[in-house]
């Protein structure tokens, strides 16, 4: 599991937004992962902490509650992922899938991170699964290289500009985003497939994506019979 390590989103209009990966969007794929027998290896991308929207975690969800007191050590000393591109990845076989969960977070830090790349390249070669929630599809823009952009032609589920575009309006971002992530995609070559920030997911090849918050126990959960489906063949 890839996480941000950055917390500050500056805004279009210079303010600062404090966010990190979403605890639902993060929680709930872990829980139906760990459930279906998968064990999940948290790295950022350079060991640092895991950043967490903790003003975002849901009061009455007692089991994200527990996940996250449990795994309290984990987010606060990561492995590196740097480390493991260049030392490990290679000789890497056990594992099922690379996930990036959500919150806007996803978008620093890891759109532009070469280690990244590296990764959703080598998932790609060797038939691994790609799970990426909400804004966690802003990670597949590092695939890009002379060859041209990894998921091209791929339909996915992401969360849409225009809800960015209204959230400044009622109060949950301080400002316009810096940039646009599904424009973003779309220009190189993805096919954003919902129009809303629904519960949709879908699955396209080995990649598995999921549209907003509201998708996190649907997409935990197609993730993990998926993965186990593909492990059973």
């Amino acid at each position: 599991m890839i996480c941000t390590e950055e917390r500050d989103m500056m805004m279009a209009n210079r303010k600062k937004f404090s966010t990190g990966n979403h605890p639902v969007e993060m929680g709930l794929p872990m829980l139906h992962l760990m459930n279906a027998g998968f064990e999940i290896d948290i790295v950022t991308p350079t060991g640092a902490p895991v950043a967490i929207e903790e003003w975002a975690m849901p009061a009455d969800d007692a089991d994200v509650k527990e996940l996250f007191r449990d795994y309290a050590d984990a987010f606060a000393n990561p492995g590196s992922l740097a480390d493991f591109v260049g030392n490990t990845m290679d000789d890497a076989v056990s594992y099922a899938a690379v996930f990036i969960p959500g919150g806007h977070g996803a978008m620093l830090g890891l759109p532009d991170n070469a280690d990244v790349s590296e990764v959703l390249h080598w998932a790609d070669r060797n038939d691994l699964f790609t799970l990426a929630l909400c804004h966690g599809p802003a990670a597949l823009l590092a695939a890009k290289n002379d060859e041209g952009f990894l998921y091209a032609g791929y339909k996915m589920t992401v969360f849409p500009d225009s809800v960015d575009k209204q959230t400044p309006m009622i109060g949950y971002l301080p400002g316009p985003m810096p940039w646009w992530l599904c424009e973003k995609l779309t220009g190189f070559g993805a096919q954003i497939i919902n129009t809303k920030a629904d519960n949709s997911s879908h699955v396209d090849r080995r990649l598995i994506t999921g549209a907003s918050p509201k998708a996190a126990n649907g997409f935990g959960r197609l993730s993990a019979t998926t993965l186990l489906e593909a492990a059973k063949s």
